[in-house]
């Protein structure tokens, strides 16, 4: 069941009023789940249903995609404005330091609300911000491109290759190791969402100068990557570590840079156990 939450976020202008929305289910310690650029919360929901059985999870749209709007005059799509909004949603939702698990950008994000100490633990999946200069450009060029082809692309023709395997390949290969597994409503559903996030383009330009470099002491940190990821490619992990010498590295056998619909019962068990 889906909802949105509202609350105000300190801007240049005052306080600004931030809209998310989020679908909470199931039962235990609440786990947060953060999506990647261009995506939209339906990206957890091949193992939301896993996870539910053993935490109660709250999966957010972030602000300017999926159906939350975007930030307000005043706010910016960077990771200060991303922190502010995310901590004062689990304010809003009494979620006393949560875990978070994220993916992409929701992995750096899930990053830094660990740098903050405002959650328990963090599993951060093919998380953004280990990249060299060279890796960034190619990793954005990818994904200007994809949105660009999604923006152009009719609804009639997007139904039409989702309800083929090599048309979902052709849609989502990118981020996808196993296309064939995601159903064609999922793939034209994310479409529409790539096409239509307002917050897309200012959140990746402040992307651009983005690194993460800092320990994340105090807390268990688990980061997974996909051995099949062609978007953020594997050996940022091994940067990962580095930057974070007490995180545990995991290797997602077949699993692409979204790995969650590459290989749920992995995935969930990973972020399962990254969160006891």
């Amino acid at each position: 069941m889906s909802a949105t939450v509202s609350f105000k976020v300190t801007s240049p202008l005052g306080p600004q009023p931030v809209t998310l929305s989020y679908a909470r289910v199931g039962r235990g310690a609440p786990l947060l789940l953060l999506h990647g650029i261009g995506h939209h919360r339906q990206a957890w929901d091949p193992v939301v249903d896993i996870l539910a059985t053993e935490r109660e999870v709250i999966a957010v749209d972030l602000p300017g995609f999926g159906a939350s709007p975007s930030l307000p005059d005043g706010l910016t799509h960077d990771l200060p404005t991303m922190n502010a909004a995310l901590g004062a949603l689990c304010e809003t939702l009494e979620l006393d330091r949560p875990h978070v698990a994220g993916n992409s950008l929701g992995g750096l994000l899930a990053l830094e609300l660990g740098r903050e100490r405002l959650v328990r633990s963090v599993t951060a999946l093919s998380p953004a911000g280990f990249w060299t200069q060279a890796e960034r450009r190619y990793a954005f060029t990818v994904l200007l491109g994809m949105r660009r082809i999604a923006e152009r692309m009719p609804l009639p023709l997007v139904e039409r290759l989702a309800r083929s395997t090599a048309g979902r390949a052709a849609l989502t290969s990118t981020i996808y190791a196993r296309p064939e597994r995601r159903s064609p409503e999922a793939v034209v559903a994310e479409t529409l969402a790539l096409a239509g996030a307002p917050g897309f383009a200012e959140t990746l330009r402040a992307g651009a100068t983005v690194r993460f470099t800092d320990d994340v002491p105090g807390i268990p940190v688990t980061v997974a990557w996909g051995a099949r990821d062609r978007l953020l490619v594997p050996r940022q992990g091994i940067r990962a570590k580095r930057t974070i010498p007490g995180a545990r590295l995991v290797r997602l056998p077949g699993c692409g840079h979204v790995p969650m619909n590459d290989d749920p019962a992995l995935v969930a068990r990973v972020i399962l156990d990254g969160s006891r």
